[in-house]
Parts: structure tokens; C-alpha cells; sequence
């Protein structure tokens, strides 16, 4: 009797991923749920205790309510589409990955956060351990396949609950599973989230790493209060939003070609950056938000500091890839209902830095931040994963320079939204607070 009810489960489940393929996903699945079909997360405490307190830190929770995703959304995203209709399928868009409860019940635009609906619940336990699949080649914009429901789908085989039903699907060991909500398309079929795919092209694609082992990485503990003891995914999601995970990414070393320099010489300095850490891109995600930059300064022995520039390497786009007094996002001038809007400063930060980044084009060829305004890409100047990027600064020394050591430091810093659109759009301060990555000194004597 015991195989034979073994066996109508294993038939019953291999019935319900089939049925899988002819659910909706992606734009088709806007409307068809209810809330009441997904769990409060509180209900999911109440065993889950420690993955609980872990998500309720993480951006995971915080999808919808965070304060830059709330003005990003309502203020841009949402003004945009009553201007201009092309874009209002990609305004409600945002929220399948957002709020997927809140888009497949068709609550769209949902409630402010303010006013604490279920949409704030964000991308909630219920929501991930009933995705069953996705449709299509590649997993984009939302294409999971939601099947809420007794049945809740992970990673680990033989999980017994006494509160719901569990079953095991390898499609939660893949990146593909990441990558419904890590890859996207903008309305006009360009990638302007594509973190997976930077994966597979990548080294640990090929070795097998899976975005999983940095971002939830095992630990010994308990995944309910009743389990043994057993490693554990955790469920903080570090990533871009956390110093932590930011913090040492890229590996810094400096070195001048020379140690000794007289006076009225030139110092040949090389910067080398390796991505040592991540199994994408640097910066990944959100690029047209996101801005990393090298600042190198010299002090001599007076004491006197001097900034120093980037040397030009010659190719195409490179402008975008250097801090210039420019103005950019001319198009924030249409959700904010500004005629004529000449932008607002492009970086933020010290001219002449290098800056690592993908610029993002509107339909005019302006660069923008909106990300379902983008109809193209410009240079990729990001750093890949193991891959080293060498800066050279060729510095004339001035005619003040004090003899002695000269000392140099070389900063590479983050930032999660650039510092003008912050300002513009009155994004809290945090969002846009300077997170060191990494540093390298060293220094020149400079004689006679």
C-alpha cells in the first residue's frame, strides 16, 4: 500500500509540471490569481522561523516597498505609460517581478506602500516555492510559470511538512529559475538586465557555479524548527544593495613604472582591477542606475594633494566611460511633465575618473536611467568576471611639487544610483551614499 501511494504521488506531480506547460506566464499571467491563493509570509514563520528573519533583511521583502523602487516605479515607470501608451504593458510589467502577487491578481498599478496592501509582501516565500517552470528559450521578464497551491517546490528531496505538501524540482538548482527575474527586455527587445546571461558566458557557468552558491550560500542549521540539523540555503540574497557583498569584489594594485623621478619628469602610473569575486559583470543589474569609478590622488611632501586623471585609451564611446561636466536623462523631462528639459549632470563625480559602465540610449540616442525607455546599448566598459582591467595615469609633474615622496592612492568606489538623479528626484540619501569597493597606495621619490 505504502508504494502504491508513493506511486500515485510521483504520477500526480509528474501530472502537475506537464499542466505546468500550458499555464501563463509573463504578460499572459497578469489577472489570473487572486491574493488569497498565496500565503501571508507570517504563516510561513511560524516553522520557518530563521529563513523567515533572514528574508524579511533581505531586497527580496523589500521589492516594492524600497524607497528608490517606490519613486523609480510611481513617479517614472507609471507617468511615463499615461503619456505615452507604448509603455503602459511595461509599467505594470515591473511588478511581476516587484510584486508578482500584486500583478497576477491584476492589481496594477497596486496601492502605494504607504498604504500596506499584500502587494508590499514584495517577492515573498508563497511566490518562489510555487514556481513550477518558465516558458520559452530563455527566462526573461517574468516568465516563471506560478502555481500556487498545497504543493511547495525547493531544492532539497524528501522534505515533509505537516503544513503543506513538499516536492523537489531541479529546476530550483538552475539559474534559470534566477533568471525570470534577472534577465529583462526592454519594449524594444533590448537586455537591459541580462546578470544571467553575463553568468553563462562566463568561467563559472563552465565550472558549474550557480548564482545560488554566492548568493544563498549553505550553512549547518535547521530550515524548520522541526528538522534535524542539515545545510542550509540561507536567504539574506546579498548582492548589489549590500556593503558587504560589494565591498573588496574587485581586487586593486597600483604601481609607477618608475621609483625615482626628477622634478620636471613625468610619472607613468598602472592601475590593475580584477574582478575576483562575482560570476557577472561589475556593475550587474540595474546598470543604468549604478555607477562604479577609479579616483587616483597624489600627496607630495608638503603635504599638497593633486588629482589625477585617466589616460584615453582610444576607443569607441569611451566618452561615456570618463567623468565629464555633461548632462544626461533629458528624457526624465516626460514623466515629470518638463518641456524642453535639458538634463541634469551625467556622473557626479571628479572629472576625468574612469568610470566601469554600459550607457543606456532613449529612442532620441539620449542616455537615460529609465530602463523600459532604452532602444539601445552603448560601450560595455564593465568588468567580467576574472577578468583584469589595466588603467595607466600619465601625470607631468607640476611645478609646485615638493621634493620627496610622493604618496598615491587609488580609490574604486560604488554607488547605487548616480548622485544628480538622486538629488533631482529626491531618492533618499542612502541610495546614493558612496560604498568603498577596494584601495592600493604607493608612492614615487621625486629628486632633484
Amino acid at each position: 500500500m505504502r508504494y502504491l501511494i508513493i506511486f500515485v504521488l510521483v504520477i500526480l506531480l509528474s501530472s502537475l509540471t506537464m499542466l505546468a506547460q500550458d499555464l501563463p506566464s509573463g504578460e499572459e499571467a497578469m489577472g489570473t490569481k487572486s491574493y488569497d491563493q498565496f500565503e501571508n509570509p507570517k504563516t510561513c514563520k511560524s516553522c520557518h522561523v530563521d529563513i523567515y528573519q533572514q528574508w524579511t533583511q533581505s531586497m527580496m521583502a523589500q521589492a516594492y516597498t524600497h524607497h528608490w523602487d517606490e519613486i523609480e516605479y510611481f513617479d517614472l515607470a507609471v507617468e511615463h505609460a499615461k503619456v505615452d501608451e507604448r509603455f503602459l504593458s511595461a509599467s505594470h510589467g515591473c511588478n511581476g517581478c516587484h510584486t508578482p502577487m500584486a500583478y497576477l491578481a491584476g492589481d496594477v498599478p497596486p496601492p502605494r506602500p504607504e498604504k500596506n496592501s499584500r502587494a508590499n509582501e514584495s517577492v515573498s516565500c508563497d511566490v518562489c516555492h510555487t514556481i513550477s517552470g518558465y516558458k520559452g528559450d530563455i527566462p526573461y521578464n517574468f516568465s516563471y510559470v506560478s502555481q500556487p497551491g498545497r504543493v511547495k517546490y525547493g531544492n532539497k528531496p524528501g522534505a515533509v511538512s505537516p503544513h503543506h505538501e513538499t516536492a523537489y524540482k531541479e529546476f530550483y538548482t538552475q539559474t534559470e529559475y534566477c533568471a525570470n527575474c534577472h534577465n529583462e527586455k526592454s519594449p524594444f527587445d533590448v537586455y537591459v538586465k541580462s546578470t544571467q546571461i553575463e553568468w553563462k558566458e562566463g568561467p563559472y557557468a563552465k565550472e558549474g557555479v550557480p548564482c545560488h552558491q554566492c548568493h544563498m550560500p549553505r550553512a549547518l542549521g535547521k530550515n524548520a524548527t522541526m528538522a534535524e540539523i542539515d545545510t542550509v540555503s540561507q536567504h539574506l540574497f546579498h548582492g548589489a544593495h549590500d556593503r558587504g557583498k560589494v565591498g573588496g569584489s574587485i581586487e586593486l594594485r597600483m604601481h609607477p613604472e618608475e621609483r625615482e623621478i626628477e622634478y620636471d619628469d613625468t610619472i607613468v602610473l598602472k592601475v590593475q582591477l580584477f574582478n575576483a569575486k562575482a560570476g557577472h559583470k561589475i556593475p550587474s543589474g540595474s546598470v543604468e542606475d549604478r555607477i562604479l569609478w577609479l579616483h587616483v590622488t597624489a600627496t607630495d611632501a608638503e603635504g599638497k594633494e593633486y588629482h589625477l586623471k585617466v589616460d584615453k585609451k582610444g576607443f569607441a564611446g569611451e566618452e561615456y566611460t570618463i567623468s565629464s561636466d555633461v548632462l544626461a536623462y533629458q528624457d526624465l523631462g516626460i514623466p515629470k511633465r518638463i518641456p524642453n528639459f535639458q538634463g541634469i549632470q551625467r556622473d557626479g563625480v571628479p572629472f576625468g575618473d574612469r568610470i566601469f559602465r554600459m550607457p543606456y540610449f532613449d529612442p532620441e540616442g539620449r542616455m537615460t536611467i529609465m530602463q523600459w525607455n532604452t532602444k539601445s546599448l552603448g560601450v560595455d566598459y564593465r568588468i567580467g568576471p576574472r577578468e583584469t582591467k589595466i588603467e595607466t595615469f600619465t601625470w607631468p609633474l607640476p611645478d609646485d611639487i615638493a621634493i620627496g615622496k610622493v604618496h598615491f592612492k587609488a580609490q574604486l568606489n560604488y554607488q547605487k544610483l548616480v548622485k544628480p538623479v538622486a538629488d533631482f528626484l529626491n531618492v533618499p540619501e542612502d541610495e546614493s551614499e558612496i560604498i568603498p569597493v577596494n584601495s592600493a597606495e604607493t608612492w614615487v621619490e621625486v629628486y632633484e
